[in-house]
């Protein structure tokens, strides 16, 4: 093989090694799993959703900003209870929703007796 191969091969060799090692170590954006164990898992929501797509279970930030949120939405995917902190405060909140995703109850700080010390 005389030099000027050598310096047409080799280049493309290691490339086809690079783009092969790549593809191998890192995996795609949408990447889908049946299970990760974690010791740890930081991010800004969690959306759990049946086999047909609707939404069971989302966990995130409050509607308007605040704090957390946890919804619970029922089979249909319509939200049954939510749980979190109000927008402008630290109270928690727990909220009922009716079929139409109107509130039906909610309790809070105001509606039940404060713990004694």
């Amino acid at each position: 093989m005389t030099s000027r191969e050598r310096w047409t091969v080799y280049p493309l060799l290691f490339l086809a090694i690079g783009l092969a090692l790549r593809a191998a170590t890192i995996p795609p954006a949408d990447m889908e799993v049946d299970t990760i164990e974690a010791g740890r898992v930081v991010c800004g929501e969690i959306v759990v959703t049946s086999e047909d797509g609707t939404k069971l279970v989302h966990i995130g930030r409050v509607k308007g900003g605040g704090g957390g949120r946890i919804e619970i939405s029922d089979r249909t995917g319509a939200e049954a209870v939510a749980f979190g902190t109000g927008p402008e405060g630290r109270d928690g909140t727990v909220e009922f929703f009716d079929a139409d995703g109107q509130t039906t109850g909610l309790i809070d700080a105001t509606t039940i007796e404060p713990a004694k010390p």
